[in-house]
């Protein structure tokens, strides 16, 4: 019975009749309660790639100077550092997605948190993998706390990085406290160990009206504190290149400049996750048109705020036109990098700054497509600031090799990069087969509290 159900509070549970919540539990429980053949070929396509990428970083670290040999005295940040930023960038996917439409109470926002947050703590796990797999001493790891100095902006990359993932982490969990009920007292068929860890995890949740209480008192603590903690993660990531002396860094704008790409890259990130995920498990009735067309709409605003500031990037440095900003400049729109940019431009500004203007452009699989392009693009964009930024140092190249002057990534670096996208994508894959990955209780309540926004949607 519904009112049995200690996953749901009393005023929700009250307005479902038995058969409509059992219908919507059944649905949102069938990717943890059974796992269909190419779900598992995909896990295990993942594995694969990972553990490809772990023997590129055995080879990395036992013939680091003749596998990475585009990595010299001029170019020590490359493809690694930009997979860092890129990885930053979609951790704030978390507070765009769930934090901030939780504060401002768009109800919409129900199916799509958990989502967001897992894809959160997956991206944020990987940024720091990213930066182990750059480091020439991992073993070395742990003097950055035990002996960093705190004028060093990494220092500060290290606290705000650590902070932002225990965060992340906490605000997936608690919500997740009632979930992990609802799959003890529902899955069946599932193995001993499984269902201990529900009972585990669920730390003897009854579903009282304290516990409710507290619950929801602390998410809205930490939907609060994630904010301000994602805005400092991507500031300080941006502050890192600011001040390094490179003249292509040497920018007041790149805090913002940096977040407006993030939270771009946030909304493209959900449409994507949120189509495949549709698509994968069947959650249509849940992962609506409307929630496509409510990030259409998002992914305008974010593309215009983004343009703006890439505006600021770029158009005081080219109107002067002076020394070293020129050679970055030119090479920018004109030369061996022009291609990538204005590829960048088109694709992860312009296209998603226009198309989803028109309704039918905001339907679930011309988005996606849109969407598969920033995402893209974002990756690109992240290239093109850490490489060409380190081509022209204040102190010309001369006396070297030619090969010195230019930056390619190797095969090995390549597949450690395919990797950690592999472990990303696995993270969240393995996430959604062990629990639900839309929360019952949260979608439950906001066919309640969201009713008439859902209804009035055209």
């Amino acid at each position: 019975m519904i009112k049995n159900d200690i996953s749901l509070d009393k005023t929700t549970f009250e307005t479902f009749t038995q058969e409509e919540y059992m219908v919507m539990k059944s649905d949102l429980l069938q990717p943890v309660q059974k796992i269909g053949t190419w779900g598992k070929v995909w896990i295990g396509f993942l594995i694969t790639v990972c553990i490809l990428g772990i023997y590129a970083y055995y080879i990395q670290e036992s013939k680091s100077k003749y596998v990475t040999v585009s990595l010299r005295d001029y170019t020590m940040w490359g493809v690694y550092i930009s997979n860092f930023v890129f990885f930053v960038a979609l951790s704030l996917i978390g507070v765009l997605m769930s934090a901030v439409l939780k504060l401002t109470h768009f109800e919409w926002y129900r199916p799509l948190s958990r989502i967001a947050e897992i894809i959160a703590v997956a991206a944020i796990m990987l940024a720091g993998v990213s930066i182990v797999a750059a480091m020439g001493r991992p073993d070395r790891l742990h003097f950055l706390v035990l002996h960093g100095r705190i004028q060093s902006p990494i220092v500060w990359d290290i606290i705000v990085i650590m902070t932002y993932l225990v965060t992340s982490l906490i605000l997936l969990f608690i919500p997740l406290i009632p979930s992990l009920s609802t799959c003890k007292n529902h899955l069946t068929g599932k193995p001993k160990w499984q269902m201990k860890m529900y009972e585990i995890l669920s730390f003897g949740w009854e579903g009282t009206a304290e516990q409710w209480k507290i619950l929801k008192k602390s998410m809205k603590i930490l939907t609060v504190l994630v904010i301000p903690l994602g805005v400092s993660i991507h500031t300080v990531t941006a502050w890192l290149f600011a001040t390094t002396l490179r003249a292509e860094w040497d920018s007041t704008n790149f805090g913002a400049y940096f977040v407006s790409g993030a939270f771009l890259l946030g909304v493209a990130g959900m449409v994507v996750a949120v189509f495949v995920i549709r698509k994968a498990y069947n959650l249509e009735k849940y992962l609506t048109e409307m929630h496509f067309d409510k990030l259409g709409k998002a992914l305008v605003l974010m593309s215009f705020i983004y343009i703006y500031f890439n505006i600021n990037e770029y158009l005081v440095p080219a109107y002067k036109m002076s020394g070293l900003h020129a050679n970055h400049l030119l090479s920018l729109f004109t030369g061996d990098e022009a291609f990538f940019y204005w590829s960048v431009i088109l694709f992860g500004m312009v296209i998603p700054g226009i198309l989803p203007l028109f309704p039918k452009m905001r339907k679930p699989l011309p988005l996606f497509i849109i969407t598969i392009g920033v995402v893209i693009a974002a990756w690109f964009k992240r290239y093109l600031i850490v490489i060409p930024g380190l081509a022209h140092p204040y102190l010309p190249i001369q006396d070297v090799p030619n090969s010195w002057k230019h930056y390619s990534p190797s095969l090995v670096e390549m597949t450690i990069v395919a990797a950690t996208f592999a472990a990303m994508l696995l993270i969240v894959t393995l996430f959604s087969r062990f629990f639900p990955i839309i929360s019952v209780w949260e979608v439950a309540e906001g066919k309640l509290e969201g009713k008439d926004e859902i209804i009035n949607y055209k």
